[in-house]
């Protein structure tokens, strides 16, 4: 990693030069043996947060990795860069693991991004492993109604162009957004997300790292 950008302008050309390396081509695992899931959490002041990164075996969603520190954000919130606040923690946090996942799931967006450039992306460049977000909540875009039947999908669009999936993981549950970051599809990432949501409605990779980091800073 390069020295943290301290300024807005810094920050914008750091996300520049590290799109410009994003790989939009497919070459994940066809079939990945352990996946990850990325959350933060931060203190009610906002001074403080915990990152967790959670690895989980995709056959069985058992766990079999996880590593979680402490922290301060490393970047004032402005958006379109909030993924500066974060990545130096969730980084400590991957550099901590005894076992390298296949794919990357951040609580966040990939191309779904102002920028075309979200947490999910940036990971995936400083990494180099697949990765893709699953939001809670949209970012950018617009979508046609999403089937009710869980697996059902609309795209999301964004200025003509399509960055992610409207994808309903629960029948009759509210969709999520999912979008890709680096070496994945949208079609493999929407697949992987309807994997690892057998009983609810958000990944069991975000369940997972959600309650770790929470559980870090209580």
């Amino acid at each position: 990693m390069q020295p943290w950008p301290r300024t807005e302008e810094e920050a914008l050309a750091v996300q520049d030069t590290l799109r410009a390396r994003l790989v939009l081509d497919d070459d994940s695992p066809a079939a990945p043996e352990t996946v990850a899931g990325l959350d933060v959490a931060y203190s009610l002041d906002d001074q403080r947060l915990a990152a967790a990164v959670v690895v989980l075996r995709t056959a069985d969603l058992s766990v079999v990795d996880t590593a979680v520190v402490r922290g301060r954000p490393a970047f004032p919130y402005v958006p379109g860069l909030f993924a500066f606040r974060e990545i130096p923690a969730l980084m400590e946090a991957l550099g901590s693991l005894s076992v390298r996942p296949d794919v990357l799931i951040c609580d966040g967006h990939g191309l779904a991004h102002p920028r075309r450039f979200g947490l999910a992306a940036h990971l995936g460049v400083l990494t180099g492993l697949p990765a893709f977000g699953v939001g809670k909540t949209r970012l950018v875009g617009d979508w046609e109604p999403v089937g009710e039947p869980r697996g059902a999908r609309s795209p999301l669009v964004d200025a003509g162009e399509t960055v992610g999936a409207v994808l309903r993981t629960r029948t009759g549950v509210k969709p999520v957004f999912v979008s890709v970051g680096h070496r994945i599809s949208l079609d493999r990432a929407c697949a992987l997300t309807l994997d690892l949501t057998p009983r609810y409605r958000l990944p069991e990779t975000t369940r997972a790292a959600d309650r770790a980091c929470r559980d870090l800073l209580s």
